[in-house]
């Protein structure tokens, strides 16, 4: 994690009150719990994945969805663990199915483990997430976040669907943003609010489109780097044939970037010369005001039903997508 993105993580704890700190220190401890007892090889590959860390927003967000100050309830805590192993399932699935070694600058835990391990580490982080929910005895919960699941995974095949196409639009770009990121920060909101008994629909809204936004700007940060920030050699997603919207961009500004063939691409440098060429074409500035402007319309769509300081907290939440990426 970056040292602006931690910090403004830091200011949306802090705005939860004391009970968002301890909530999620609850969350943290939960799911290393969760997995220590699956047996040494597991423990370690699911402990290893999860003490990877990361921003940790998803429960951040069921947390201040709630309500501020943030009330401590095992519900809630139940809610934040279940997101975000969720989470850490997809991602471990998605290094298997991209065979990737690095995963925040860690190496993954296909790269340590193998292929098998990694998928039964993900089958058992998602499994565990489904019955943290159940355990809670509430069906609605369990409603949400299987619906987040099902899109989570009809995003994947859409993205497999559309890998090394010259053709993909913006608009399924788009589509496929909302499946595979944005319906879970929507199921993270809807989790909150339901816990906290405030506008479930609404939040779930603003989360979707907070959500699509940090899809598009790690899109975008995939072609600007550096790889000591981002865990990972510039341009990995052309070289796994992953079209996102600034290489659609590029290619409708750059006749040459039109007809690159992705899968031509062979190591790191050439990857690295194209997100260049797709630099140099205006397309990542383009990017960035899409996403900034999801950003702005979710802030302003949060219901007047909230309080001041649930308001301040979300839109501070908004704001830390956008600004790991200033």
């Amino acid at each position: 994690m970056s040292t602006s993105s931690a910090a403004s993580v830091e200011a949306v704890v802090e705005s939860g009150g004391d009970g968002a700190a301890r909530v999620m220190g609850r969350v943290e401890q939960r799911m290393v719990d969760l997995v220590s007892g699956y047996g040494e090889l597991l423990a370690r590959h699911g402990g290893q994945t999860i003490t990877a860390g990361g921003k940790r927003l998803r429960p951040l967000l069921v947390c201040i969805a709630a309500g501020v100050p943030v009330a401590e309830s095992d519900a809630l805590v139940r809610a934040a663990v279940a997101v975000e192993l969720v989470h850490s399932a997809t991602l471990v699935h998605d290094d298997v199915i991209d065979g990737a070694a690095l995963r925040r600058g860690r190496p993954t835990v296909v790269a340590t483990g193998g292929r098998l391990m990694a998928v039964a580490t993900g089958d058992l982080l998602f499994s565990r997430a489904f019955a943290e929910l159940a355990a809670g005895g509430e069906i609605q919960p369990i409603r949400i976040l299987s619906a987040a699941a099902t899109a989570l995974a009809a995003g994947e095949l859409m993205q497999r669907e559309d890998c090394w196409k010259d053709s993909v639009s913006q608009a399924r770009y788009l589509e496929r943003c909302r499946l595979k990121t944005g319906v879970l920060f929507r199921a993270a909101c809807e989790l909150g609010a339901l816990a906290g008994g405030v506008p479930v629909a609404a939040l779930g809204a603003f989360g979707e489109s907070i959500g699509v936004a940090f899809q598009l700007l790690d899109d975008v940060l995939d072609v600007t780097g550096p790889a000591e920030r981002t865990g990972k050699p510039r341009g990995t997603d052309l070289l796994d044939g992953t079209v996102t919207l600034p290489l659609i961009e590029a290619r409708k500004r750059d006749p040459a970037l039109a007809q690159v063939d992705l899968r031509a691409l062979t190591d790191a440098a050439q990857a690295a010369a194209i997100c260049d060429l797709i630099e140099s074409t205006g397309a990542l500035d383009f990017a960035r005001e899409q996403a900034l402007a999801l950003v702005n319309a979710a802030k302003a769509s949060l219901p007047d039903a909230l309080t001041l300081a649930q308001r301040r907290a979300l839109e501070l939440v908004a704001d830390s997508v956008v600004e790991r990426y200033s």
